[in-house]
């Protein structure tokens, strides 16, 4: 885990207040809020943490559990009492809910084996007890393989450490189908897979879409988005069409449509940015949002960083 000291961008005291002001002002539009989260989440200290605190409690979930997301990816210890409050917070959005327990297993203290357990016993929804019982085994994994669990090639802290390299891609592909096996060791053959990025591993990647369980569903389209293989297009797109489909799996879907960006997702993008579904139709929104900025040359995550410094 790197310290504060190695983690994140310098910004003047005025740059990180108007960007924490950004992402918790709900009168703009989501993807601004989203461009401001993206930078926030880069930052080091309490006044970003606190922001992206305060955004895990948003009336958008699709902000919510961003937030969550990136209190998690930042490993920062100071979220975790927060954390253990949305978890706990049954008033939230499951898909919130189980942001904060991976977020949890992200930042992987021993303590929070502790809460993860309550939830996992207690939780109605049964992604947030898939997500508690995934981040207790990353916990406890990632302790037993500290000195080869490596950040990931995609530069995520991933809720799984792939599988021991050596596995043929056949055999990653039968974990991860075997709706027997647990879902850690399903979730370790799915990163295995990604990694290995090749046109067998990932067909095993996009034939696990039929998944029984939603959290693996979603996951999966996150790591199709990561590859931004053009293969996943179509069977992304039917997720993404599917109005019978969990919220969280269509998001995931939308978002990875817009890292693939051809034209046939764009157009759709378009079209279920009017979604009756606030998670669908705002992560077309914001995927929208980010292909304009890229296409114009600039970065969605720094364009903040690299206005004039605001008085």
């Amino acid at each position: 885990m790197e310290s504060e000291s190695e983690r994140g961008f310098q910004v003047s005291p005025e740059m990180e207040k108007f960007l924490c002001k950004q992402l918790l002002d709900t009168t703009l539009p989501i993807s601004e809020r989203f461009r401001a989260l993206f930078s926030v989440r880069n930052l080091k200290g309490r006044a970003p943490r606190e922001a992206l605190i305060a955004a895990t409690r948003d009336s958008s979930n699709l902000l919510a559990h961003e937030a969550a997301f990136a209190l998690g990816q930042m490993q920062d210890a100071g979220a975790v009492p927060a954390l253990e409050s949305v978890l706990n917070d049954l008033t939230l959005d499951p898909i919130v809910r189980h942001e904060a327990a991976e977020a949890l297993g992200a930042i992987g203290l021993k303590g929070n084996i502790v809460l993860l357990e309550k939830s996992l016993a207690s939780d109605p929804a049964p992604e947030v007890r898939e997500t508690c019982e995934l981040a207790l085994k990353r916990i406890k994994e990632t302790k037993n393989v500290a000195d080869v669990d490596g950040p990931s090639p995609f530069l995520s802290v991933d809720p799984a450490a792939p599988a021991a390299q050596g596995a043929t891609v056949g055999e990653l592909r039968e974990i991860l189908l075997n709706e027997d096996e647990g879902m850690y060791e399903r979730y370790s053959a799915l990163f295995a897979l990604r990694n290995q990025g090749s046109r067998e591993a990932v067909s095993a990647i996009i034939d696990s879409l039929a998944a029984k369980s939603a959290l693996l569903r979603h996951e999966v389209a996150y790591v199709l988005g990561q590859l931004q293989n053009k293969s996943a297009s179509d069977a992304l797109i039917g997720v993404l069409k599917d109005a019978n489909e969990h919220p969280m799996v269509r998001h995931e879907a939308a978002e990875a449509l817009g890292s693939i960006a051809d034209e046939q997702s764009i157009s759709l993008l378009e079209e279920f940015a009017k979604d009756s579904e606030p998670l669908v139709s705002q992560s077309c929104e914001v995927a929208l949002s980010m292909l304009e900025f890229e296409r114009a040359g600039k970065s969605f995550e720094y364009l903040f960083m690299q206005a004039p410094e605001v008085k």
